[in-house]
């Protein structure tokens, strides 16, 4: 069984899946999409969006990270892989699963999924472009409008030589609004044969195993489930190291999240970072929620540090408390 952290535009950057992994349970990482019209891109590009690349294709903690490429152009993307693979780039991972109307628009992402033989194309041009020991996956929803060709592009990846296929049990259409048809991932992974991974919904351990007991696949990719709650991968796994004071180690990792963005991104938008991250924790724990109440209105990197601190060393004088 696999924990695969899932590719989120904006928001699964470069720091946090160096946070994220440094927690544990976490098997691989797929970076954000890397977008390739029809020409070669320069390798600051790759750099930007996967720095993992100078690390041999890891986080600080060894966990691989395969780099995502989006586009509709089977030539440019096939490139494109190459220069990704000459950079240090692991494996390859292609979109065909994000929803952005804007992604949509240019041909990019789920909006392929209307246009198997063209998905088809794009998978086999890469395969046969990169080295044969270097993985070639991909990611796809149900379907853009319905789920009528579900079966057919996922034929169609098979066919072309993908190494697996992750699953999102929804349309583009249905966007991420419950439920997950686990049961549509099912009937995919009995009409390939090449690994399946399921996607979508997983919020909790027992989720986790309705996805299993529905889908088939031991295998799966967490995005906001992960992001909501660092240690879900720990749980879903049973290990040792999930934390009994949850909130107080996920204090420790918003400070270490804020300082890094603080040292890597323009001061503007160090602060919506920070309260990004914190209201996907508040879908969880309602600390986070209170926290997120307090520091809603600030916009200081300096003040956001020293409330985050506040914050941690109160929650630890409370810890420490003695009961009378």
């Amino acid at each position: 069984m696999r924990i695969i952290l899932a590719p989120m535009e904006g928001v699964v950057d470069y720091t946090l899946r160096k946070l994220l992994t440094r927690v544990g349970g976490i098997d691989q990482c797929v970076t954000e999409f890397v977008r390739v019209t029809d020409r070669l891109l320069p390798p600051v590009v790759f750099h930007r969006l996967a720095p993992e690349l100078r690390q041999q294709g890891r986080t600080e903690s060894g966990t691989l990270v395969l780099l995502q490429l989006l586009g509709s152009d089977p030539a440019a993307l096939a490139d494109n892989a190459c220069r990704a693979v000459e950079l240090g780039a692991p494996g390859i991972d292609l979109n065909f699963g994000c929803p952005a109307k804007t992604v949509n628009k240019s041909r990019g992402g789920a909006v392929l999924l209307d246009e198997p033989e063209l998905i088809h194309r794009i998978v086999a041009e890469v395969r046969r472009a990169v080295p044969d020991d270097i993985p070639v996956s991909a990611k796809m929803r149900l379907g853009f409008r319905d789920k009528d060709l579900a079966l057919d592009n996922a034929a169609g990846i098979e066919s072309a030589g993908a190494s697996s296929l992750a699953v999102h049990a929804r349309t583009k259409v249905e966007g991420y609004k419950p439920p997950a048809h686990w049961e549509w991932i099912a009937r995919i992974r009995e009409s390939v044969n090449l690994p399946v991974i399921a996607n979508g919904e997983v919020w909790t351990v027992a989720d986790y195993h309705r996805c299993r007991e529905v889908s088939g696949c031991a295998d799966v990719m967490i995005g906001r489930g992960l992001v909501a709650n660092p240690f879900l991968a720990l749980a879903i796994k049973g290990m040792s190291e999930h934390p009994a004071e949850p909130w107080s180690e996920v204090l420790l990792l918003l400070e270490r999240f804020h300082r890094e963005a603080m040292s890597n991104i323009s001061e503007k938008h160090v602060h919506g970072r920070l309260k990004q991250w914190l209201q996907m924790l508040s879908w969880q724990m309602p600390e986070a929620k209170d926290l997120f109440a307090q520091i809603r209105t600030e916009k200081s990197p300096e003040r956001l540090l020293e409330l985050l601190i506040a914050a941690r060393a109160d929650r630890d004088l409370s810890s420490e408390a003695v009961p009378a």
